[in-house]
This record gives structure tokens, sequence and C-alpha cells, in this order.
């Protein structure tokens, strides 16, 4: 037995991908596109990741009713009761108290890894390492734990969080969560010395979890707790289906990370990245001449710098003279806007597109 046994995943991968659209459609999210070329997903990526650590059957992916045989199809792997399919989409909040409690019925002495799928991990390794130094803390303390990583950049889309007092090994009491400050906060908190980006990945005993869940969430978690044994897999899943649009539309880190007590910041030690934006894959990504991102695709670039491009196979891009904007085209749709604040603009026109 190794020291991880009563660990469990959650993998993250019920969103609409609309931040990386064209190249992700609701019908084909993010998480269920080789965006890179390498053969696998972003959800195979992370699935893969955590099967170096763990076994199959510790390892549950939250999506949607939607993506349910997507998941089935691109991870055979997995158990069928490991799929939490959401009849409605919800923030994150709804889905890991779902997985907390599922994950608690296999295992009352479990703990819980909760990842998103759109990341990239540089390291995998030392990611192992930091997991199992995160866990050895949280199944010993009523903690919430966030995997913290020292900044390289002062990156405005990323969330900070400030550190207090040392709790552990490259363990500290979090003070403050900033989320996406403006770059010239960034770069104070970079220098400073006293602020981490807020991977998104939470470690905690699931219990505990399930204990703060109840007093943040409507009582559909206390009715499933109060459940005598021979409330089934099956029973579960019906009453979620039923009572699942009566948990609020929050977000885990604003509904619980961002007002429970005891919240704790891991100092982990393997290269991170939001892949789940255009600028966030181009600022972690290999670049050319002229410090181009070109993500598998065929271009001939002259005179341009700065730019991420994405194009289908088969088709070729010839750019002359762009500066910072991002250039994808999939399917019916070719986008060309700027790179540096384009959030808003992608959802403004992705929003535009779907009821034209």
């Amino acid at each position: 037995m190794n020291n991880l046994d009563n660990l469990y995943c959650l993998i993250l991968a019920g969103g609409k991908g609309r931040r990386l659209w064209p190249e992700s459609r609701v019908e084909l999210p993010k998480q269920f596109i080789d965006i890179f070329g390498t053969g696998r997903t972003q959800l195979q990526q992370t699935w893969d990741r955590f099967r170096k650590i763990l076994p199959a059957s510790h390892i549950l992916v939250s999506t949607n009713m939607q993506y349910r045989d997507k998941v089935k199809e691109q991870l055979p792997e997995i158990d069928d009761a490991n799929v939490l399919a959401e009849p409605i989409w919800r923030n994150t909040a709804p889905s890991i108290a779902w997985g907390a409690h599922r994950i608690c019925t296999y295992n009352p002495e479990a703990s819980l890894i909760v990842a998103p799928s759109d990341q990239q991990i540089i390291g995998e390794e030392q990611f192992a390492e930091d997991v199992a130094k995160g866990y050895e803390f949280v199944s010993k303390h009523d903690y919430l734990i966030v995997m913290g990583v020292k900044p390289t950049r002062p990156e405005p889309g990323y969330g900070y969080i400030q550190i207090d007092d040392e709790l552990g090994q490259d363990i500290y009491r979090t003070r403050s969560f900033t989320e996406k400050p403006e770059r010239e906060f960034a770069q104070m908190f970079m220098d400073s010395g006293e602020f981490f980006w807020n991977t998104g990945i939470v470690m905690v005993k699931a219990e505990y979890l399930l204990n703060i869940l109840r007093g943040i969430l409507p009582p559909v978690l206390r009715y499933l707790n109060a459940a005598d044994d021979s409330f089934s897999v099956e029973d579960e899943n019906k009453h979620v289906a039923e009572n699942f649009p009566r948990y609020p539309n929050v977000s885990f880190e604003q509904g619980v990370l961002e007002k429970a007590e005891d919240v704790g910041v891991l100092q982990c030690h393997f290269g991170w990245a939001d892949m789940g934006t255009w600028h966030g894959i181009y600022e972690s990504m290999h670049k050319t001449d002229g410090d181009n991102v070109v993500l598998d695709s065929d271009v001939i670039i002259d005179n341009s710098h700065n730019n991420i491009i994405k194009v289908p196979k088969g088709h070729l891009a010839v750019i002359n003279g762009l500066d910072g904007y991002i250039v994808v085209e999939k399917n019916n749709v070719l986008l060309i806007c700027p790179r540096e604040d384009s959030s808003a603009l992608i959802r403004k026109y992705s929003a535009e597109v779907e009821i034209r």
C-alpha cells in the first residue's frame, strides 16, 4: 500500500469552452479537443497525469449530461459511476459538492484533489511529489489547501493568493485572494514575494469539505447525507437530476475558498499554465521568430509579431504586418482580434454568432 490509498481525484470537465472560441464550441468544448496536435485532448492529458498517481477507480470526472458520452469515448477506462453528469450547467461549487459526496460513499476516510481539465503541467514527477505533500497535510488537518505556484511574470489574467503564516513545509495560511488584477498590481504582487498564482487545484479531506458545503448550499446535500446505506449510486443520480437546479450558480473560489476560515496554500514547484484562454496559451507556449505562437498550423509569416495562430489542417495562413492578434479559423468562423484583453471580445462575438 502506498500513502495515497485514500486519495481521490475529481476532474472538472463540464465547461462550455467559450473562452477558446471558435476552436472550442458548446457542442465540442476545449476539454475534448486536441488543440496542440499532441494526439491527446486536454481531458485525456489530465486523466493521464492522475493515472500515474492513482488507480482509475479513484478518478472521477464532473461534466454536463450533454458530454457524458464524449467523456466515456475519450476515457474508456473510467467507471460509469465515476462520470458525474449534471443535468444543467452550474458553476464549480455544486460540481465539487456532488463529487465530494460521491467520493465519501466510496471511502469515508477519503481526501480529495480537485483539478480543472484545461491546464498545462510541466514536470509531472514534481507534480506527483507536491500532490503527496498536500495529501499528507490535508489527511491530518481540517484545512482546504490550494496549490500555488510562484509567478514568473506579472500576468493579469491569473488569480493570486497572498500568503500569511507558515503552517508546515511549503504550506502557508492564506491572507487574501485577488482575481485578475491590473498589470501594475500583478507586478507589485510578483515583486513582493508574498503572492502565488492560484492554480485552482484544491486538496481537502472529503468529509470536512462536505461539512463546509452543507452550510453554503441548499439542503440537497443534507438529504443525501441523511440517506441510509441502501441509497445507491442510481438513487443519488436520480436525486441530483431532480434537485440540481436548486444549487446556486456559484464558483468554488467565491462560494467557499474566499469565505472559509481554514484555507492554506501549498507552494508547488512544477511548471504551470492556464490553457483556458488564447492569451494564456500564447504566454505559456514556445515562440517562433517574431514572438509568434503557431498551433499545429501551416503558416507563412512576414513582418508580424506577438500573434497566436491556429488554422485547420489543409489550410495555409499567409500573414503580413500583424502585431498582437489572435488568428483562429474553425469550421464556419474566422476570428481575428487583438490578443490583449481578448476575453470580453470573444464572449461578445461568440454570443452574437450563437444567436444568428
